[in-house]
């Protein structure tokens, strides 16, 4: 394990509107506001079509192959996600997503991009006083975080 300690800077409450494309309207607003670092918790609708990364087709392959998901249907979605300075120091949102329509439900990062039904609520508490950010990890391909 690695860690790093920080402090909550400001607390935005925003709300999306029907259509907004998600993760590109939060990792905006983090860019506009100058948010570097944050945790995300997001609740609302998802429109249908949008698509999700649930699980690599082998967990033993090189490189990882990903498994994207389309969404039938108008999807509720409870959502968390942490932001941080990609390599190039642009705030990037990795978030994981629980989405639900009638009795399924499906579970996974809304990397690809989903958009908001409607209206979604979500809060972002900026963290300042640290240092983290993603690079790109060689072994698996993913930017991964950095304490």
């Amino acid at each position: 394990m690695k860690y790093s300690e920080g402090k909550i800077g400001r607390i935005f409450v925003i709300r999306l509107e029907d259509g907004d494309k998600l993760p590109d309207v939060i990792e905006l607003l983090a860019r506009e506001k100058n948010i570097s670092r944050g945790l995300c918790i997001l609740v609302g609708g998802i429109k249908d079509g949008g698509n999700i990364v649930a699980g690599p087709k082998d967990s033993e392959s090189t490189p990882i192959v990903p498994m994207v998901f389309k969404l039938k249907g108008v999807h509720e979605i409870v959502a968390a996600g942490a932001i941080f300075p990609d390599s190039n120091g642009q705030p990037r949102l990795h978030m994981h997503a629980a989405l639900g329509r009638e009795e399924k439900t499906r579970t996974g990062c809304i990397r690809p991009g989903i958009e908001v039904w409607k209206l979604g609520e979500v809060i972002l508490l900026e963290i300042i006083d640290n240092n983290a950010y993603r690079a790109e990890d060689s072994d698996t391909g993913f930017e991964s975080l950095r304490p």
